[in-house]
């Protein structure tokens, strides 16, 4: 799904995985286990959940004799993410609007 509130990229540690390559164009494992306090075996398995709903996409390279895995997002994956976060700022909208309707 993309356009909207969107389930798959709403808990926790995948909006904050997402926003965080949302903000650059490649980003190694390293830094994102490091980034988001993760395991290596939990964020691998975020990372196959976005990457199998076709958000993101991984790189395995070969640097100085060891293998280093890195992920960006796709421009599905992108726009998911810009529809989710216009849908929570409109229900924070609709949220401050009903508060200030309702008054004091």
């Amino acid at each position: 799904m993309s356009g909207g509130f969107d389930e798959l990229i709403h808990p926790s540690t995948r909006l904050t995985l997402v926003a965080t390559l949302a903000a650059t164009d490649w980003a190694e494992f390293a830094f994102l286990r490091e980034r988001l306090g993760m395991s290596d075996s939990a964020l691998s398995k975020q990372l196959a959940t976005l990457e199998g709903a076709g958000y993101l996409a991984t790189e395995r390279r070969l640097d100085g004799g060891r293998h280093r895995l890195r992920a960006r997002l796709t421009p599905e994956g992108r726009r998911a993410f810009d529809g989710h976060v216009a849908a929570l700022r409109a229900i924070v909208a609709a949220s401050s609007a009903g508060k200030d309707a309702a008054g004091p």
